[in-house]
Order: C-alpha cells, then structure tokens, then sequence
C-alpha cells in the first residue's frame, strides 16, 4: 500500500486510521490524541507564531492583543511556545503547531483583541487533528462478545414493562 521512503510511519499511522466511506467522506473511530489522558493532561500546541504589520490597519487588533492580551495569554499556557513576529505583510495571520506535526493558518484581518483572544483558546483546546466525522460514539481495541451493557440487560422483559408503567 505504502512505499517505505515516501511516508513516514507517524504519517502511515494517521492515514490508516481514516477511512473513507461511500459518501466519499472521511471517517474515523473516537480516539484519544497519544492517550492524552490516561495520564496526566498534555496540550496538544506547541507553538503559536503571531505574524503582523507594525504599520498596516489591517494588523490594529492584532497590535492591540500584543500590547494587552499576549503576556496573559503565556501566563496561561506555560507549555506553549509564543512567537511575535513583526513583518512588512498586509494580512495578519496566526499559525499553530501541534505535537502531531499539523500546522493550521488563520487570518485575523480586522479583528479585534478579543476576537484574537478567542481565537487563541480554541485553537488551544483543540488536538490538531484534522474535524472529521465520527463513526461511533465509543470504540474499544478489545471489544466485548456479549455486546453493550445497559441496566436492564439481564432483566426479565415484564419487569421493564412494570418499572415503564409506573
């Protein structure tokens, strides 16, 4: 399936994790990002580099969240990596990377400080992986033969309807 030089294994692992289905959708079991935790809790960011114009109008939120929000925003989130880099560009952008290797890219182009803010949290919170559509609600690498257990499972059916009519 794979050529042994073109992928590496993290790349081969991740890919044979997805599937696609007939709809020609991407899907996926519910898993845990590198079983984040069973342990202890690790952000999945690494590094946030913040990307602005000391001059453009484009960049006065982003400016703004520097002077304001930035420092904050590190206290928080000691595990994270926070670059400022001031440079001649006309759109503002943040870029996140994950442990997994994802980067994501986005625009804050005319946004204000609280915006940027919100922003910052969310791409905190989230793992890296890629939004996809999940296939259950619970997956398991051992599954049980005798199937789910709920509290009626080993219930003679008359006592269910009796507890219903009640």
């Amino acid at each position: 399936m794979f050529s042994p030089g073109i992928y590496s294994s993290r790349t081969q692992s991740v890919i044979r994790g997805v599937k696609m289905t007939s709809r020609g959708t991407p899907s996926r079991f519910l898993q845990s990002v590198l079983q984040n935790g069973v342990g202890r809790y690790v952000c999945q960011l690494k590094r946030i580099s913040i990307i602005f114009s000391k001059k453009a109008q484009s960049s006065l939120g982003v400016r703004d969240f520097i002077e304001e929000g930035v420092v904050d925003y590190a206290k928080k989130n000691p595990g994270t990596v926070v670059y400022v880099s001031p440079q001649p560009c006309r759109i503002p952008r943040i870029v996140a990377e994950y442990l997994n290797g994802n980067v994501r890219e986005e625009l804050v182009t005319s946004k204000t400080s609280q915006q940027i803010s919100e922003l910052l949290t969310k791409l905190t919170n989230q793992s890296g992986l890629d939004i996809i559509r999940i296939r259950k609600p619970f997956h398991t690498d051992s599954p049980s033969i005798q199937g789910l257990w709920h509290p009626f499972t080993n219930r003679p059916p008359t006592i269910v309807l009796q507890a219903s009519l009640l």
